[in-house]
């Protein structure tokens, strides 16, 4: 006698027991990619292009916001800032220079809200701004000739800030203001794995936390410098998509 449970698994109840199908084919399947050698056997000359779908997560520490129309700037006690997470695409190519060695340039592009914490966390959101975050990283491929290939890297990275925008909440009282973010750098670390799919495409998973210099935003209210503050970024990059090896 059996028992369906369509899409999910199979019971057949006798005198041999029971059977799941589902979990023979998944086991079959991991084994397959798990044995096999040369589905994406990766050596010298080889290049390794990835699309991923990112998540940038801020792990900002904020110092307290600037009052600069004051002599001396004086701080404003409970002021500070925070820059939310958001998803969006990264690029990377990789040259390998040696069955095990390679080097990775990677850009990722995105657009980040920053809002209020303290005692401005009554503003909700405060700014925004988009970043462009470029990186050159030295990975070491551990299993380069197995389907399931891990690796590890470290090199730096730098942040731009572009096209920062100021919300309606702090634009009370003044004719124009203004949003700008210093540019930043610094070094990361990276985990990751390719899985391969066939001989040239695979899946890849990607991990990365940046360390960068602290930058400071800086307000204008119709054209002088008003308040400031200082923070770092440190993100951690946590990324899923696909590569083809050429």
């Amino acid at each position: 006698k059996q028992t369906m449970f369509p899409g999910v698994f199979q019971i057949s109840v006798g005198a041999y027991g029971k059977t799941f199908k589902p979990l023979i084919t998944s086991a079959s399947l991991a084994a397959v990619i798990l044995t096999s050698s040369s589905a994406i056997s990766v050596e010298h000359g080889d290049w390794l292009v990835r699309a991923r779908l990112v998540n940038i997560d801020p792990n900002v520490s904020s110092g307290e916001v600037i009052d600069l129309t004051t002599t001396p700037p004086t701080a404003i006690p409970g002021y500070s800032i925070d820059v939310d997470s958001t998803i969006t695409l990264e690029v990377d190519v990789t040259y390998v220079f040696t069955n095990n060695f390679g080097v990775e340039f990677m850009l990722a592009i995105a657009t980040h809200d920053v809002k209020g914490t303290g005692s401005l966390s009554s503003l909700g959101q405060i700014g925004e701004a988009t970043i462009q975050l470029p990186a050159l990283i030295a990975q070491y491929h551990f299993m380069p000739n197995n389907n399931v290939r891990p690796y590890a890297g470290a090199g730096i990275g730098y942040v731009f800030f572009y096209d920062e925008k100021i919300t309606d909440s702090l634009t009370s009282g003044a004719t124009s203001t203004k949003l700008d973010v210093d540019n930043t750098g610094g070094f990361l670390v990276q985990a990751g794995v390719d899985v391969g799919i066939n001989e040239n495409w695979f899946f890849n998973f990607d991990a990365k936390y940046f360390w960068l210099n602290g930058t400071t935003a800086t307000i204008q209210a119709d054209d002088v410098d008003a308040v400031k503050v200082d923070f770092d970024l440190d993100p951690l990059v946590l990324g899923l998509g696909v590569g083809y090896r050429f």
